[in-house]
């Protein structure tokens, strides 16, 4: 199996940059699959989420700087945190003055459809070309199902990260895949002094993933097919039960945690086990701090517990990358885009991220970065496994905003840290739903 070392990476960069020399001035014949011409002295910027896997970054820019060489397209490329993005992208949708590219999160593409330049023939070019796209990339990348406004560029998606010598010593030869059983898992944990952590701020991804894995494992949702808001339900009780004897287990400060906040405890040694990405199974592996790097070996992964609903309730950050209209080169950059998202660049970036962000076009399956370390596999089906976090109704503006003011979020944290009863929480996560659910 292969181990990509943090040395590999800045050479899978370097190549990519140093391949992308040749034949500058034939990009009209020469670029694979040229499929627009950018404009005359074309300029970009991009803004997307800053990196928390650092092959990622690295073969990202490599991969500009590649395309730029080719096409004589000046990329610039800037990166917020998660948190930052979506108002950053807000403000530029109504002022018609950004960023021409912005990768923003969850359906942050239905949030100002109108503002967007129409990327469905470049979606179907790389559907057709790339084994079609799952269901879940069709959610968020589609307006009405009909036309494509945004590309997703993957998911950053959530497994469970634990210590293995800490999980056995709590009694357990082997993950749990039962709520039941994972909750006894937390409860031993925390008896041996190597207590759980999951993240109830207002954390874009780890907090809004396993919030909502917990009330559709129980049979709760928000809304109803019909877009009806029926978060007040018996399975939606019983979800926040759980959470309470969940969060009776987890080391102090939770509550305030943000999405950086679980990978530093872990690190520290503070938690054995939380939701996340496989940045901190990157960060221990690629650092050169030796009580980090002997700590990779006893870092593994498993996907969510599956709960009395008896399937997988999983969801992933996905990532849209948009277009504005306000773009005064739009060809360059959908033709950005489409060099993007091709194997020749596409596979390359994964493996440099160990897969920290899970493809949307199937062909990407077969990655080898997936089992050149059987601790990848469990991110690779995320995005073919996720519900979208409009469950079980359509996402449009209401699943958006209800998203971006972490209702689901702060109803679990509100029962599980005995702040409000779970009808309580319920009856406020209700109300505030019901402003952007309102038909």
């Amino acid at each position: 199996m292969k181990n990509y070392t943090r040395r590999q990476f800045m050479q899978t960069a370097t190549a990519l940059t140093v391949a992308s020399t040749c034949n500058l001035d034939a990009f009209a014949t020469d670029l694979p699959n040229q499929r627009y011409a950018p404009e005359k002295g074309a300029k970009l910027r991009m803004l997307r989420w800053k990196r928390f896997v650092q092959g990622d970054e690295d073969v990202w820019l490599a991969n500009t700087r590649k395309f730029s060489e080719m096409t004589g397209v000046e990329v610039r490329v800037d990166s917020e945190s998660w948190e930052d993005v979506r108002p950053k992208a807000a403000v530029a949708a109504n002022v018609g003055s950004g960023p021409d590219i912005i990768c923003g999160t969850f359906e942050d593409s239905h949030l100002y459809p109108d503002k967007l330049v129409d990327l469905t023939d470049l979606a179907n070019y790389l559907g057709d070309k790339y084994g079609g796209w799952y269901d879940s990339a069709k959610a968020y990348g589609m307006i009405d199902k009909k036309k494509w406004n945004a590309i997703p560029m993957g998911a950053a998606g959530s497994c469970m990260v634990y210590r293995e010598s800490h999980m056995k010593a709590a009694g357990f030869d082997t993950f749990p895949r039962d709520t039941a059983g994972f909750l006894k898992l937390c409860q031993n944990l925390k008896a041996k002094g190597t207590p759980a952590g999951f993240a109830l701020g207002n954390a874009t991804g780890d907090a809004n993933q396993w919030c909502h894995w917990l009330l559709w494992a129980f049979g709760g949702k928000l809304v109803d097919a019909n877009n009806r808001v029926a978060i007040d339900s018996p399975e939606t009780v019983a979800a926040l039960e759980y959470a309470r004897e969940l969060y009776a287990t987890f080391a102090p400060g939770t509550l305030s945690w943000l999405d950086p906040n679980n990978n530093k405890a872990f690190l520290d040694g503070q938690i054995s086990l939380t939701n996340n990405g496989i940045s901190i199974y990157y960060a221990a592996k690629t650092s050169k701090d030796p009580n980090l790097a002997a700590m990779a070996p006893d870092i593994n992964h498993a996907n969510m517990p599956v709960g009395p609903v008896g399937h997988p309730t999983e969801l992933a950050l996905i990532f849209p990358m948009m277009v504005f209209k306000y773009c005064k080169y739009p060809n360059a950059a959908k033709e950005y885009l489409r060099f993007m998202m091709e194997k020749e660049q596409y596979e390359p970036w994964q493996a440099a991220s160990i897969g920290y962000v899970t493809q949307p076009l199937k062909a990407y399956e077969s990655n080898a970065v997936w089992t050149s370390d059987p601790k990848h596999t469990p991110y690779r089906d995320l995005m073919k496994v996720m519900q979208s976090n409009g469950y079980a109704g359509d996402l449009g503006y209401a699943s958006a905003s209800v998203m971006a003011d972490f209702i689901v979020v702060n109803m679990v944290a509100e029962a599980a840290s005995g702040a409000k009863t779970p009808k309580e929480a319920i009856q406020r996560a209700a109300s505030r739903a019901e402003r952007y659910y309102k038909l």
